[in-house]
């Protein structure tokens, strides 16, 4: 296997391969050849192994068509490959210099073999000077014509193949951009909504929702309930974090989106409790919050079914 796949390289090939199109295994080896203008195919052997490798992780699936499987990209296949869009731009660079490299070394072969071809016609025409046009002679020019010509041919293929690699490594890198800003706006509108919700309950939840949010970002503090007295001041809320959850890519889905946020919430209210500890005050306080800021959700999600 050339090293442009190696590291896992020819895993996000594949994922690439069955994001443009539902494919059956032999698709994708023809498709991984012509791709190297038939410089190199993948066996058998290595590409459906890492197919089922990429199913049981559940990036494909498959359906079967005619007895054949037809393999198909997940959407976490999907978001795994947009999560890895600058190496895949920087991978179709790699197979564009790799063509350009198997190219240069057929011209170096060819060109080799001519000059063998010359020296061994040159020694032919000094032990028979009288026979330099008899009919071997012409044999032989005609293999060297057709060697050049020959090597003029691929020499041309390799050059196309180079800039449509170069084009579809550009492309590649626009699109991967264009699509972490749309992910980085998903996540800022629904981030923006729990946390105005979240700051309207104020109290016990606010305080915690602030921490959820960042601890320290540059937004707006929650408003505080009042709250029994205790033997120590309450610590005032942490700023919420604009920025927080970016890291959660979104998957086009608002209702899974919603739930992936409150299960990262959750995280980190955990986190914060097994950290900071929790007492029998505060927690009779979280749970009315919790209650408040539930009830507040669910209004502002629509009334119930």
């Amino acid at each position: 296997m050339p090293p442009v796949f190696a590291h896992g390289r020819l895993r996000l090939y594949l994922l690439k391969l069955l994001d443009e199109a539902p494919r059956h295994g032999y698709e994708v080896i023809r498709l991984l050849e012509e791709r190297f203008q038939g410089l190199y195919a993948p066996s058998a052997g290595t590409v459906y192994p890492r197919l089922a490798k990429l199913e049981s992780e559940g990036l494909v699936t498959h359906a079967t068509e005619g007895g054949r499987k037809v393999y198909s990209i997940t959407d976490a296949g999907r978001a795994e490959l947009a999560d890895r869009g600058g190496e895949l731009a920087d991978l179709e660079l790699e197979i564009r210099d790799s063509v350009s490299e198997l190219a240069a070394e057929i011209r170096a072969d060819v060109s080799g073999a001519a000059g063998d071809l010359r020296r061994e016609l040159r020694a032919a025409a000094s032990a028979s000077a009288t026979q330099v046009e008899d009919e071997s002679w012409k044999a032989a020019k005609e293999e060297l014509r057709k060697a050049k010509a020959e090597w003029k041919e691929q020499a041309r293929r390799a050059k196309d193949e180079s800039r449509r690699a170069r084009e579809e490594a550009q492309q590649a890198r626009r699109q991967a951009k264009e699509a972490q800003e749309r992910a980085r706006e998903e996540v800022q509108r629904i981030a923006g909504q729990l946390q105005e919700q979240f700051a309207k309950s104020g109290g016990v939840l606010g305080s915690l929702a602030g921490a959820w949010l960042g601890g320290s970002g540059s937004g707006p503090t929650a408003p505080s309930a009042p709250s029994a007295p205790s033997a120590q001041p309450a610590a005032p809320a942490p700023a919420p974090d604009p920025d927080w959850a970016r890291d959660v890519p979104p998957t086009g889905d608002p209702a899974r989106d919603l739930d992936r946020l409150l299960d990262r919430f959750r995280d980190d209210i955990r986190d914060a409790a097994r950290d900071r500890g929790v007492s029998d005050e505060q927690l009779a306080q979280a749970r009315s919050h919790l209650a408040d800021a539930a009830a507040r959700i669910s209004s502002a999600l629509g009334p119930q079914g």
